[in-house]
């Protein structure tokens, strides 16, 4: 069996790589001897991040302080990347955010920020790092979505349709990318002991979650990085996510608005 990596001489760019999921991604590709490019908006995490991969795998490592949620972020990445002589072989979008809560009682500046990074952001990176991957005829792409994406959640309503596009997209892509040399996949993770879920707990007192429902970031990363060098259009990680999954899509939609309903008005802290 040969010891070549399976990333050697390549680059992976990795959005929202400063904490959680994307941090834990940028240590599989790292492992995996990807040169990496490294994309959040703090400066000095990602340099920390990008210092000691660089010296734990003998990589080349880059960091791109972005926030992608400002409008034609994703073109101006692009143009940086190009200027620098950098492609792409890998592009890992990860980047996103939450918020929980009756949607009403959410601010709509809020709802925006959700949609402008979780789908305007993440569709803008697809369009301008898609294409060279297909001109080359080789490439993958991984959309980090969630067991959200599946079904209506209230208290988390538009965090999920957002991830519900995420989802669509990624499906509907990877058959345009068929016999290109460029593959898609979407990581759907479910609960995971995050920042983010650290926050969101830490602003509503009534989402409890039980331990045995948080996934921990870094197997969810193993697992999401092993079915994208595979090809895998859709992973689930974890049995209880994949059983839930399964569940659902053979439930009437009716039902599964009526137990998710149920479930998602408990997390809502009384006014």
């Amino acid at each position: 069996m040969s010891n070549v990596k399976a990333g050697k001489n390549k680059n992976a760019l990795i959005t929202g790589a400063s904490s959680g999921i994307g941090e834990s991604l940028a240590e599989c590709f790292a492992k995996g001897g990807f040169n990496l490019i490294l994309v959040a908006r703090g400066a000095d995490k990602l340099q920390l991040l990008a210092d000691r991969l660089a010296k734990k795998y003998d990589v080349q490592t880059w960091i791109s302080p972005v926030d992608l949620s400002i409008s034609n972020s994703a073109a101006e990445l692009a143009d940086e990347m190009k200027k620098l002589e950098r492609p792409i072989d890998v592009l890992v979008n990860c980047a996103g955010i939450l918020e929980h809560g009756e949607f009403i009682a959410i601010p709509a500046s809020q709802h925006q920020g959700i949609i402008d990074l979780n789908i305007s952001s993440l569709t803008a990176m697809l369009s301008h790092f898609l294409p060279p991957m297909v001109n080359r005829g080789s490439g993958k792409v991984l959309n980090v979505a969630s067991v959200a994406a599946f079904q209506p959640v209230p208290s988390l309503a538009t965090y999920a349709a957002s991830k519900a596009y995420v989802l669509s997209l990624t499906e509907s892509l990877s058959e345009e990318l068929k016999d290109t040399g460029v593959t898609i996949s979407a990581l759907c993770p479910g609960i995971t002991a995050t920042n983010m879920m650290s926050t969101a707990t830490a602003e509503s007192a009534n989402l409890k979650v039980p331990d045995i429902f948080v996934g921990d970031a870094d197997q969810v990363a193993a697992e999401g990085y092993a079915s994208l060098m595979k090809g895998d259009v859709i992973k689930v990680p974890g049995i209880v996510n994949q059983a839930s999954i399964l569940a659902s899509r053979a439930t009437p939609k009716w039902l599964v608005r009526k137990v998710w309903g149920k479930l998602g008005r408990t997390t809502i802290k009384s006014k």
